[in-house]
């Protein structure tokens, strides 16, 4: 029997007074990694890997901005709960 494929997106805005620099990218790809699921974060029609520090740094996600971050597979909502309090506490910058 197949189990169907979690497909999860959410739009969080960018908190953090430098954006997605290297430090918080950093974070979002360690947090992607403990998943199986893949994890993309796009803007403006533009979508990355989560687990790709590279990719994450040219989404441009400056103070402001908003990000749609789509988590697909078994573990997408655990995903999501863990990227998403990133966001909230502004990648523990401030």
């Amino acid at each position: 029997m197949m189990t169907e494929k979690r497909n999860i997106v959410r739009e969080f805005e960018v908190l953090n007074k430098y954006g997605i620099h290297a430090r918080p990218a950093a974070l979002l790809v360690k947090a992607a990694g403990r998943f199986s699921c893949d994890i993309f974060i796009g803007r403006k029609g533009a979508e990355v890997s989560a687990k790709s520090i590279m990719g994450l740094l040219t989404i441009e996600g400056h103070q402001g901005s908003r990000l749609v971050v789509r988590a697909v597979g078994e573990d997408a909502e655990a995903a999501l709960l863990e990227i998403s309090a990133l966001f909230e506490n502004k990648f523990f910058e401030e």
